[in-house]
């Protein structure tokens, strides 16, 4: 068995801990915070096996340029003449088209089916009380524009065997009984689920520290010694880790972690914001995800998450407020009962989705450094998708046959 050094404590490399530790492997952990201000906290809680269908889709480009000039609207790239982001830009408008959807549909489908049938067997492990239900997904719409949408997405979706169905605002209202909808229709994404966030994490973690996984927090990288084609040394300031395997797991901090070992990795950190409101009523038992104003609102912990929008920018400490007040405005124009409040600074949540300009995670061995695997570029599906990923690098470090074929996702395509 191997020494392996994990960077990044978010979920994807807290998951890969998780199932090296179990494979008999000696883990350590690295994280530059102390891991409860990572994204996989702030994240809407829900699995989306539905969720097969690329960021870069056709008709993303258009609809994106007219969210550019809305400051409430859920998209919004900052305009920089930076290499990282006309590069990501062009990559991204080269995969915008029906050949990739079409292409990456089915890795997506098995690797989310993958992550959520993980997580159904990590609800059963002691400890791992997160508030896992599979009710699914209500997707609802209030145009004809969004339900003919929502309507090619569940006939591609039924052709590879998933199960959705179109319902009318009357069929959606017996399944929500305790609230009132302002909808035309909603898709029901039936193979979906949600869970508690944070619950995951510290299940996560408690499981991790009792087995004598070593995590230790606000540990920066600061450097990577390389030898040919291996990694040798990783540095957080004046200490020095060593490791027969290394994973890179870092979220939207890959691409500078990547440059200290001479690789590059095209992606862009897409800003979302979230917040918690009390919900004495537990009137919401279904997610919902509001399609034109892409809002997601998630029943979590006797409350409700309400999250959205994607800041593609530099990593940064701002919080925009008029995005924010985006999301409070959309959520009565669909649920009425719900009557979110715009809250205090301090009370939003924000955290960088690491978005690859395909839409697709990377997985894989790095085919520049031999010990290092590279897991990262999950976009707005790290929480959904980080148990998969985590098992998935386990096989990949064990040299053992993968579960579902991973050559989509490879860190070189």
């Amino acid at each position: 068995m191997s020494s392996v050094l994990i960077i990044g404590g978010g979920i994807v490399g807290l998951s890969s801990a998780y199932y090296l530790h179990k494979s008999g492997h000696t883990v350590t952990v690295l994280d530059k915070g102390d891991i409860t201000d990572n994204c996989s906290y702030g994240n809407a809680g829900m699995i989306v096996p539905s969720h097969f269908i690329p960021l870069a889709a056709p008709g993303m480009v258009q609809q994106g340029v007219r969210w550019m000039f809305n400051r409430k609207s859920p998209f919004y790239v900052k305009p920089s003449l930076s290499t990282e982001l006309v590069t990501w830009g062009l990559k991204f408008l080269k995969h915008a088209n029906a050949g990739h959807v079409s292409r990456s549909a089915v890795p997506l489908k098995e690797l989310n089916l993958l992550s959520k049938q993980l997580y159904v067997d990590l609800a059963k492990e002691r400890g791992f009380d997160f508030e896992l239900k599979s009710n699914g997904i209500l997707s609802m719409y209030k145009t004809e524009r969004a339900a003919e949408e929502e309507a090619l997405i569940v006939k591609l979706a039924l052709e590879l065997g998933m199960d959705m169905a179109i319902l009318s605002a009357d069929e959606c209202k017996k399944l929500q009984p305790n609230l009132n909808l302002d909808i035309l229709g909603a898709v029901h994404f039936r193979d979906d689920a949600h869970m508690s966030p944070p619950k995951v994490m510290n299940a996560l973690l408690g499981f991790l520290e009792k087995a004598g996984v070593n995590i230790v927090r606000q540990q920066e990288v600061t450097k990577i010694d390389t030898a040919g084609s291996k990694i040798t040394k990783v540095y957080t300031g004046k200490k020095v880790w060593e490791a027969d395997q290394y994973v890179l797991a870092t979220g939207s901090w890959s691409p500078a972690i990547a440059r200290m070992m001479n690789i590059k990795i095209c992606l862009m950190p897409g800003k979302g914001y979230s917040f918690m409101e009390p919900e004495p009523q537990q009137r919401m038992t279904i997610p919902a995800l509001l399609c034109e104003a892409r809002v997601a609102i998630t029943p979590m912990n006797g409350g409700i998450r309400y999250s959205g929008t994607m800041e593609l920018d530099k990593i940064n400490t701002r919080i925009n407020m008029p995005r924010v007040m985006g999301i409070v405005e959309s959520v009565p124009r669909y649920l009425p009962d719900l009557q979110p409040k715009l809250p205090v600074q301090k009370d939003i949540w924000y955290g960088f989705r690491p978005s690859s300009a395909d839409g697709l995670p990377y997985i894989g061995r790095s085919t520049k450094r031999d010990n290092l695997v590279i897991a990262t570029g999950h976009g707005m599906m790290g929480m959904s998708l980080g148990p998969a990923t985590g098992s998935l690098v386990n096989q990949i470090i064990g040299e053992q046959k993968t579960t579902i074929d991973i050559n989509a996702f490879a860190p070189s395509r």
